[in-house]
């Protein structure tokens, strides 16, 4: 996890280069202007990853994005179209249930794109295209570092492929790609900041089940963060779109339950905001992780507060993964894991 402030600076190097300002896919030959369809397809944390890049892609390019996992693409009759492109992400390149979904998206025809952490693993080696992670090894089987580096390279994977087919001026990207270089600087933050997450984590310990919410970039974040606390501290937990909290979720809110509201402050703040007093008028447990501008307005409403500083929402779900990461690994600390 404290890796990851440099990890991600040697792999925003690897793709960027700040002096001219370029990016840098040259391996990457595809005419992206003669691209019918994207999937991307990936299991457990990379299908998180993946769930992000949706939304990136929508914001940015004019194409259908379908987001899968990979155990049940090829098991679907999935539309793929001449001139499609599959991307499949995996930590580790050998994940099966990928690899296979990547041979069947071969069969169909499409273009293949892999993004993997292990050069020269099966994905790496047998994707028409691969672009590597630069975490290095993932010493842990929950993925952390593995999935911010993900995040990272379809981010900027993204900023090209807009590039490419005209979607978006070139100034514009000059200015998205100053937010992304800004991702190391503000995890540093974060994690020389970690006393407020132990304090949580010692509470979370506690519980017997937890929920996790957020909105729109953040949605995949919060089903992100219910993993990690499964996988880690053996916890039930679940993650919930913030409007769907309505629609069944909110039964199985009582005082015992601790609710963690992923609510960074932009354009949904507001929004996010009305699903934390609807938490609190139950008697829900409410821990909140905003801005200190927005934790301040949610102040009477939650229990314990996680303050991050403000960001443009493109970079957040890159950092808002990362102290979620972090309350996840002291949870198990405290329950001896």
């Amino acid at each position: 996890i404290f890796e990851q402030p440099s990890i991600l600076a040697d792999t925003i190097n690897a793709y960027y280069d700040a002096e001219s300002s370029e990016l840098n896919f040259s391996n990457l030959t595809i005419d992206f202007s003669k691209i019918t369809k994207i999937s991307i397809i990936a299991c457990g944390t990379s299908y998180y990853a993946a769930m992000v890049a949706k939304y990136w892609f929508e914001s940015f390019i004019n194409l259908p994005i379908e987001v899968d996992i990979a155990s049940e693409f090829r098991y679907r009759d999935s539309y793929l179209p001449e001139n499609g492109l599959s991307i499949f992400l995996s930590q580790s390149g050998e994940t099966a249930d990928t690899l296979a979904a990547m041979r069947y998206a071969k069969q169909k025809g499409q273009i293949t794109l892999s993004i993997v952490n292990v050069k020269e693993s099966s994905l790496d080696r047998e994707a028409d295209f691969s672009l590597q992670c630069f975490a290095g090894p993932e010493i842990s089987v929950a993925s952390t570092k593995g999935l911010t580096t993900q995040l990272t390279i379809l981010l900027l994977l993204t900023l090209h492929i807009a590039q490419e087919t005209n979607r978006v001026s070139k100034l514009e990207i000059s200015r998205k790609l100053q937010l992304v270089a800004e991702i190391p600087g503000r995890i540093s933050e974060i994690l020389n900041n970690v006393e407020s997450v132990k304090v949580i984590a010692r509470e979370v310990a506690q519980a017997r089940n937890t929920i996790f919410i957020g909105r729109n970039y953040i949605y995949p974040i919060a089903l992100e963060a219910a993993l990690k606390l499964k996988e880690l501290s053996y916890i039930h937990s679940e993650g919930i779109a913030a409007g769907e909290l309505k629609h069944g979720p909110i039964a199985l809110i009582d005082e015992n339950i601790p609710i963690i509201i992923l609510a960074p402050q932009n354009n949904l703040f507001e929004k996010t905001s009305s699903n934390a007093q609807e938490v609190a008028a139950r008697g829900g447990k409410l821990i909140t992780i905003s801005s200190a501008e927005g934790n301040a307005s949610l102040k009477n409403l939650s229990k314990y507060q996680i303050n991050i500083s403000h960001s443009d929402a493109l970079i957040e779900p890159i950092i808002y993964a990362v102290p979620m990461q972090l309350l996840a690994y002291y949870v198990a600390v405290c329950k001896g894991n």
